[in-house]
């Protein structure tokens, strides 16, 4: 089975499933020099890792991770780093009766198809526990980020009917593990728990969206066509568990405006270099970062496991299952720990890029391992 890479030169490559011995990935491409520790990636796995708040499910992981490779004396040595996260509290006996009887809209019925097996503890790779190797990968990518300046912010923007305003980045940044729910107007955040555990009473699931922004993305990152920057985003996003739309900048509002009230006018700012005077674009013209923040929105559909009745077919038999349950530890909504995984993919898609543009050269300036040549950017007009 493919489609377990990410990235083109900052590679990511996982292994494992849901209920398997062990998650992990290799992240190959990471410059050398990088200061690295497992309380690093730790942080980021403690935001996603399950039985978090009573909106999660009670899985007790404690997603505890290990680096097994790439690290020496606490610095990347720019080979392939490998990390592992235990799988500590499976429990596969209550996928039995679905083993050949798909869960309703589940990858089960297409999984099975097209490899003619699958590994149905816990739904194996199709699992969302998948993306803990994501987010230990994208805890790498962001430190390497922030050494170039870039920050990365996401909260949840939606659950159900109840959407929140319009939050300011730095807010988002230190508001957004304030509530369970993570949405960082606390008010709004109030309220989507209340409808949350609504839904949970009740058997039921709801969706919701995550909002994402990223600042201090120079000029020039992407391509046109397939290699854009939005395109490859998208993939990222979409990749997603649960996702069901991704939008940039205006988004799907964006069919609403005319020319003239959408297209972004330029002007000189204070180094006079040429600026959008707005960002209705996300960040993003042509498929090229424009040095504007980049932002958008991924929405999440309910989760598909809950306890309410469903009618489902066994395979095997030809039965008709009229009251199949799906009786497990399931969250009853997924944005509030997929905020750390949008996050990531956003940081590692970025990171790839980076790379790409020349602009994490790993030539050093001093014998200092921490600090590289930033200053050479190819895709740069105004570099001499």
């Amino acid at each position: 089975m493919n489609g377990n890479r990410f990235g083109r030169l900052f590679q990511v490559t996982t292994y494992g499933e849901s209920h398997g011995p062990s998650m992990g990935c290799t992240v190959s491409g990471c410059p050398a020099g990088l200061e690295l520790s497992e309380a690093d990636i730790q942080r980021e796995l403690d935001r996603r890792k399950p039985g978090q708040s009573k909106i999660t499910t009670s899985r007790g992981e404690p997603d505890a991770v290990s680096i097994e490779s790439g690290i020496q004396d606490g610095f990347t040595t720019g080979t392939p780093i490998g990390l592992t996260i235990e799988n500590k509290d499976a429990r596969s006996g209550k996928y039995e009766p679905f083993i050949t009887a798909p869960r309703p809209s589940h990858g089960d019925f297409t999984y099975s198809a097209k490899f003619g097996t699958r590994n149905w503890g816990g739904g194996g790779r199709s699992s969302a526990r998948e993306t803990v190797n994501w987010v230990a990968a994208g805890a790498i990518a962001k430190k390497l980020l922030a050494r170039e300046g870039i920050e990365i912010a996401a909260h949840v923007c939606q659950i159900g009917d109840i959407e929140a305003p319009e939050v300011p980045f730095d807010e988002i940044r230190e508001r957004v593990d304030e509530m369970d729910v993570r949405c960082a107007d606390l008010d709004t955040a109030e309220r989507m728990q209340e409808r949350i555990e609504e839904y949970q009473r009740e058997g039921d699931s709801i969706g919701g969206g995550i909002y994402f922004e990223a600042r201090g993305v120079p000029v020039g990152l992407g391509a046109p066509r397939f290699d854009s920057l939005s395109a490859r985003l998208g993939q990222a996003m979409m990749a997603v568990p649960a996702a069901t739309a991704f939008e940039f900048g205006l988004g799907r509002e964006a069919r609403e405006y005319a020319g003239t009230d959408r297209n972004d006018e330029w002007e000189f700012d204070e180094d006079g270099n040429p600026k959008p005077a707005d960002d209705d674009h996300g960040g993003i013209q042509g498929g090229i970062s424009s040095g504007e923040p980049i932002y958008g929105e991924v929405s999440l559909h309910a989760p598909t496991s809950i306890p309410a009745e469903q009618q489902t077919v066994d395979w095997e038999t030809g039965e008709v299952i009229e009251d199949a349950q799906v009786i497990g530890r399931h969250d009853p909504v997924l944005p509030p720990r997929g905020v750390p995984v949008v996050e990531a993919m956003l940081a590692l898609t970025l990171v790839d890029f980076m790379l790409l543009s020349g602009r994490l050269n790993p030539d050093r300036v001093d014998d200092d391992p921490g600090e590289y040549d930033t200053d050479y950017h190819p895709s740069n007009p105004r570099t001499e």
